[in-house]
């Protein structure tokens, strides 16, 4: 299999010598796996003010029905069209690592989107890595070598932009445009989205919506490259205590989605897990629960309550990743450590929702405003 995948590459390392084709653009989402995130929003700007530009997927071949359900044009990750694709593109958009084995073409202009605002730590940042197959070492040796790839990357606030150069070791040009997956939240047109995301959802119109949106535990895996994550919400109480007045959108992280069924749960519970894009979740939500992930940061664009519900903080503060700044302080929403809790807050928040803190708007979310997808292509394709 090595030496299989030994000439794959160098087959792409030869393609990568003949000239550009410099209308095609590659797309890429979490690894082929999604149709989704800051590439999707580039995407959809670019189909509908670049139409002379070829846009094409990359896509995991387990998830080929999710595009040809959109009618969005893919090609198959590592097939042989994909390699000449890949391989001959001028333009590569992704917002999580490509194979460290992929060498980029020199003429090749690749846009790192990346896809969160940095809570937990990040890259060259970490003090020990917990991931099954990595050494703390190889783990960051590998992650600037993938960096020193990236032609632009994209900030969503001045926050990021300097933990990023750090992070990452990134030294080229920083888009500074807030994240065009963003977008969508101030759009002119979110009533309407809201009605349809809430009629293909089968959400009652008098129901509130809360969307429980947690991250992944890097030391908590199968095997290499295979996570799970121990669900610790009391989800029959919450149904038993809220079950009249909410419905419960579950949103695992995509490194852990496939591991759950909520079936005995009925009516209450929504999985949407495979559901293509977060941000349409976000429009549709009255209260947001989660624990250390970004999302937290875009929904705050929403200026809606939020709740953290953190009952491994000391491990996953201490020991598994370490934070940039002072959680505990500035979280733009209470944290809660039991489920006992977890369902007084969420009644309390229900009842009378809070206010985010304005400094915490004004550090995060001041560069949003709609157009973030705009200045990015503005940015990287003014100079082709």
């Amino acid at each position: 299999m090595k030496f299989v995948q030994k000439i794959y590459y160098l087959l792409f390392r030869l393609v990568g010598f003949l000239p550009r084709k410099k209308e095609l653009v590659m797309f890429e989402s979490f690894s082929g796996k999604q149709y989704s995130c800051n590439p999707r929003a580039i995407f959809e700007y670019m189909e509908e003010h670049n139409p002379e530009y070829e846009l094409l997927w990359s896509v995991n071949p387990k998830y080929v029905g999710l595009f040809e359900e959109h009618g969005v044009p893919y090609v198959k990750r590592f097939s042989v069209s994909w390699l000449f694709k890949m391989g001959l593109a001028k333009y590569w958009i992704s917002n999580s690592r490509l194979p460290l084995e992929l060498p980029k073409p020199k003429k090749t202009i690749y846009v790192q989107t990346w896809h969160g605002t940095p809570l937990k730590k990040l890259g060259v940042d970490i003090d020990e890595v917990h991931m099954p197959g990595q050494t703390t070492e190889q783990y960051k040796t590998d992650f600037v070598k993938e960096a020193k790839k990236w032609d632009y990357l994209i900030s969503p606030n001045a926050y990021s932009s300097v933990i990023f150069r750090r992070a990452f070791g990134f030294t080229g040009e920083m888009i500074e445009s807030g994240y065009p997956r963003n977008d969508i939240l101030f759009s002119s047109k979110k009533e309407e989205k809201i009605a349809a995301i809430k009629n293909e959802l089968n959400i009652p119109a008098d129901k509130k919506v809360i969307l429980y949106a947690p991250t992944w535990r890097d030391n908590d895996f199968y095997e290499v490259g295979k996570y799970k994550f121990d669900l610790k919400i009391d989800i029959a109480k919450m149904r038993e205590k809220f079950g009249d007045e909410i419905i419960l959108l579950v949103r695992m992280h995509y490194l852990v989605a496939e591991h759950f069924d909520f079936g005995q749960y009925g009516d209450f519970i929504r999985d949407t897990s495979n559901h293509e894009d977060i941000r349409d979740l976000y429009l549709v939500s009255d209260l947001l629960i989660t624990d250390y992930s970004s999302v937290f940061f875009d929904y705050a664009n929403l200026k809606r309550p939020m709740l953290f519900y953190t009952y491994d903080l000391a491990e996953y503060r201490d020991t598994l990743r370490g934070f940039y700044f002072d959680f505990e302080k500035n979280a733009p929403g209470p944290l809660v450590e039991t489920n006992e809790a977890l369902m007084d807050e969420l009644g309390k928040m229900l009842e009378n929702p809070p206010q985010i803190k304005e400094s915490f708007l004004e550090q995060f979310c001041t560069w949003e405003d709609g157009h973030a997808a705009e200045k990015t292509v503005k940015t990287v394709f003014a100079k082709k």
